[in-house]
């Protein structure tokens, strides 16, 4: 909420060629507690000073000579880009409030002044002012928030994949259902899985030659959703030869606890667990 202070500590600017009325609005103002006004009897002024102070209110005339209110809010559009202009307009024409209002002022006053109208009317308009203007700056923080919370997870990711890179072969991932979502590294090729159009089309070709044993200790891990750390299964090669792979994973499940997939490494230990073969048989 905007504190009654805040609206005192608002910055104003009246516009009116007629001094008399300016000497009478700031004194009204001054009156009652604001702090911060400045005036201008030539109203092709105005937009230069908004431009340099950006007021949170102007109080503007619209009968002026040389350049009238709607001139003159037409020149706050260009610097008012977002839309919204802090004008409430003076008048002593009826007919002009609608126009005034649909060439972008957000409020109006009567000519001759009713003081405690005017007084609410300024409170009311500024109240609205200083609420837009903390939105603005809320909003903006929060882009900001969100650029530098992107940028952080995407250097995040970054470093994780070189860390997977660096301690393993692949890094994957499931989704419930057992198809591949994610794939960085030769994974495919090491399990000897086939990949159509999409990752989630996938098959084994023809078990590839695995160790059965082990391939169903593997899956009895996966449907029961439990994780596994470098657990070691093979299969023959087509030359004869064995190989042998490394594998951790872990479940996924979402913030209500919902299973959503498997995540893990794995690499090729063929070269270890060959010479791990050959002296335990020695």
């Amino acid at each position: 909420m905007i504190s009654k202070q805040e609206i005192l500590n608002a910055s104003i600017l009246i516009v009116d060629d007629q001094q008399s009325n300016v000497l009478l609005l700031e004194e009204m103002l001054r009156d009652v507690g604001y702090a911060c006004i400045t005036s201008t009897t030539d109203p092709t002024t105005v937009c230069t000073l908004h431009r340099k102070n950006r007021y949170d209110l102007i109080l503007l005339d619209l009968q002026m000579p040389g350049m009238d209110g709607f001139q003159v809010m037409e020149g706050l559009k260009e610097i008012e880009t977002k839309g919204y202009l802090p004008v409430l307009v003076i008048t002593a024409q009826p007919d002009h409030k609608l126009r005034a209002l649909t060439s972008g002022a957000k409020d109006f006053v009567s000519k001759p002044f009713d003081l405690i109208e005017v007084q609410t009317r300024i409170h009311n308009m500024l109240e609205v002012r200083l609420l837009y203007t903390k939105l603005e700056h809320h909003n903006q923080i929060l882009e900001q928030t969100v650029l530098e919370r992107t940028a952080e997870l995407r250097e995040s990711e970054a470093r994780f994949r070189r860390l997977t890179e660096l301690s393993s072969d692949w890094y994957w991932e499931q989704d419930n259902n057992g198809h591949f979502t994610k794939v960085y590294g030769p994974v495919l090729e090491m399990l000897g899985i086939r990949i159509d159009d999409a990752l989630n089309q996938t098959r084994d070709d023809q078990r590839a030659g695995w160790n059965e044993t082990e391939r169903a200790i593997l899956e009895d891990y996966l449907a029961a959703r439990r994780p596994f750390l470098d657990f070691v299964y093979s299969r023959s090669n087509p030359d004869g030869s064995r190989q042998y792979l490394m594998v951790s994973g872990e479940p996924m499940f979402d913030a209500s606890g919902r299973y959503t997939g498997y995540r893990g490494t794995g690499k090729d230990v063929t070269d270890t667990m060959v010479a791990k073969n050959k002296s335990q048989e020695n």
